[in-house]
């Protein structure tokens, strides 16, 4: 059975308080967001931060990068790239306002990829799709705040993998912006169970599998080329090659 520490475990249960009060807050610049980096995912796959604010990016399985796209950052904005890293983490500050897609360099032909935008949304990035995978709009990430990996839109698609709340997991560093405009759930009872709904959603994830990561994928490939937005060929290879990396033994 897996075995997790205080910490992590007091880490969860913040977690989960944070998520239950259900304040509306962007995160400015004195606080630090975290976007997880785990089997090919971001989570959250959707930020929106004030400018001025570091953003980290928290390897938790595998080993990846965080890339922006040269032509899907606003013009007068600087790019990032972590690297393709197996350990540790990465920053970055992002001054100029606008949209920014990026992506992770061993995952992009798989869909790994995520979007930040800057105060509002703008630049390149609103002029056309995302090439080499799917994420929320600006507009919604602006609205929430904070937009999960795995969580659905209203048109019914699923950004990564299975269904999740945005605001779950890799959210940031202080208060997340959720669904409720910043009006704060009103009951001890429901305090309570977010407490303990946080805990137990951190401790579900963390023990997930690269199996299941891979499924989500898979699934995600398969809407894509069912809409078209991919051909036999290039779906065959993406499958493949997210065949080959759930037959490596686990880190």
């Amino acid at each position: 059975m897996r075995q997790y520490s205080r910490r992590q475990f007091l880490g969860a249960v913040g977690a989960g308080a944070v998520a239950s009060t259900g304040f509306a807050q962007v995160a400015s610049a004195q606080e630090t967001p975290v976007v997880e980096m785990g089997n090919n995912y971001f989570d959250p796959i959707g930020l929106h931060v004030e400018p001025g604010t570091t953003v980290r990016f928290e390897l938790a399985a595998g080993a990846h990068s965080a890339t922006s796209y040269s032509d899907r950052i606003p013009d007068d904005a600087a790019g990032f790239d972590s690297g393709t890293i197996s350990q540790g983490s990465f920053e970055h500050t992002f001054e100029a306002p606008g949209t920014y897609d990026y992506f992770c360099i061993p995952h992009k032909s798989v869909g790994m990829v995520g979007r930040i935008v800057v105060d509002s949304p703008g630049g390149p990035a609103e002029e056309s799709s995302l090439p080499d995978g799917d994420v929320p709009t600006s507009e919604s990430i602006a609205e929430q705040g904070a937009v999960a990996y795995g969580s659905s839109s209203d048109s019914g698609d699923t950004f990564g993998g299975g269904m999740m709340e945005p605001g779950g997991h890799g959210m940031m560093n202080g208060q997340s912006r959720g669904w409720f405009g910043g009006v704060p759930f009103i009951g001890g009872a429901l305090g309570v169970a977010g407490l303990v709904g946080g805990a137990l959603y951190w401790v579900q994830r963390r023990g997930s599998s690269p199996s299941e990561s891979t499924d989500s994928a898979t699934a995600t490939l398969q809407r894509r080329y069912a809409r078209g937005e991919i051909d036999e060929q290039e779906y065959r290879r993406r499958r493949d090659r997210l065949a080959d990396d759930d037959e490596q033994p686990p880190e």
